[in-house]
């Protein structure tokens, strides 16, 4: 029997979960990404030392290699060439024009302001000579227009310090451009979902913790989150408009936002990928018991996504490392608790000059369960 082939965009640790379990199922695995921190080269059946960005060098092997779908998990970069990869060979995906905007947060802004998601004011930095900024709502905040990951944001409260955020967002924007946004107070939270064919289901609820402003890199994630019905209710009927906002229609999608005191809601914003940081590759079937990595893959090969359910559904949680005493308590739960560590990742070795900046730098994870 003809094995199915499919090919996987990046090689990272959470992308490596992704071709495990592709490789668990007998699929041919195809894996595209930079040697260097391409964790999942070992368990790749043929790995490709090509950045995921040169997307016409993957496009001319993948036409010899004819997959039977094209996937990532948990990167906005991946995203854009999985839908290029996919609309040229007619595989499925959200096609370029989603991409787009699902990958651009001035252009997810203009389409949720156009088709009335709740999101905040948002300009171009290249825009703020025409801005009164006492019109504004302070604080605000300034992150690159293109990247993810709590890379280069910075929240302000004075006029002083917006020309220093700019330049730090534009430096880490691949497109080298800014965004000036209102700032959004509540509790973080994002959502799961998978799509299929325009149908959205909803999976998980997560909720977020951060090293808070001026940052806010991701310290630990937990799911499921603790809210009323009504409010999830109202998240869901948002999220699933958004999603029809920016054509997503097939595969996972990932959502940000965040909900005030008085349960109101606005949109962060939304990727047509896996969360990363372990939400979607390990959380979700954690905390709900369905195998929604399964479900991506069935996605991309054109199959209707499965839910049945895998394992007992319990509390799940991600923390991350910074410093000595996170390491501290990982001991202590490896001394009191071990049967409650799912997953423990390489750590690195703490150095206090050079602290946490974003999510990249921080030292490792480790995933909590029950």
């Amino acid at each position: 029997m003809k094995k199915d082939k499919i090919v996987i965009i990046g090689a990272n640790d959470f992308q490596n979960q992704l071709i495990i379990k592709a490789k668990a199922r007998g699929m041919e695995t195809h894996v595209f990404a930079w040697e260097k921190g391409a964790v999942g080269k070992k368990n790749a059946d043929f790995f490709y030392p090509i950045s995921i960005i040169e997307k016409e060098k993957i496009l001319q092997i993948c036409r010899e290699i004819q997959p039977n779908g094209v996937v990532s998990i948990a990167s906005d970069l991946a995203a854009l060439t999985v839908n290029y990869i996919a609309e040229k060979l007619n595989l499925i995906g959200n096609g370029m024009d989603s991409a787009r905007v699902s990958t651009n947060k001035y252009l997810m802004r203009k389409a949720f302001e156009k088709r009335g998601d709740p999101s905040p004011k948002c300009y171009y930095s290249d825009e703020l000579s025409n801005i009164n900024f006492k019109s504004l709502r302070w604080p605000l905040i300034v992150k690159p227009v293109d990247r993810s990951g709590s890379r280069g944001i910075t929240k302000i409260s004075d006029l002083a310090d917006l020309s220093s955020a700019i330049r730090s967002a534009e430096k880490e924007s691949f497109s080298k451009k800014a965004i000036v946004e209102e700032f959004v107070e509540g509790e973080e939270f994002s959502v799961e979902y998978i799509s299929y064919k325009g149908v959205h289901t909803f999976l998980a609820l997560t909720k977020k913790y951060t090293t808070g402003a001026p940052h806010f890199i991701e310290t630990g994630h937990v799911q499921p989150a603790a809210v009323s019905d009504e409010i999830l209710n109202k998240i869901k009927g948002i999220v699933e408009h958004a999603l029809d906002t920016l054509m997503i229609k097939n595969g996972a999608s990932h959502s940000e936002l965040k909900v005030d005191n008085n349960g109101k809601i606005k949109i962060i914003e939304i990727g047509g990928r896996m969360g990363g940081d372990c939400i979607g590759s390990d959380l979700v079937q954690l905390s709900t018991g369905v195998d929604f990595i399964n479900m991506v893959i069935d996605v991309a090969c054109g199959r209707k996504p499965v839910f049945k359910k895998v394992c007992v559904p319990q509390k799940a949680e991600v923390r991350f490392i910074f410093n000595q005493e996170d390491i501290n308590q990982l001991e202590r739960i490896k001394l009191k608790n071990p049967e409650s560590l799912y997953r423990v990742s390489d750590i690195d070795i703490i150095d206090s000059e050079h602290p946490v900046t974003d999510s990249s730098t921080r030292y490792g994870y480790y995933i909590v369960r029950g």
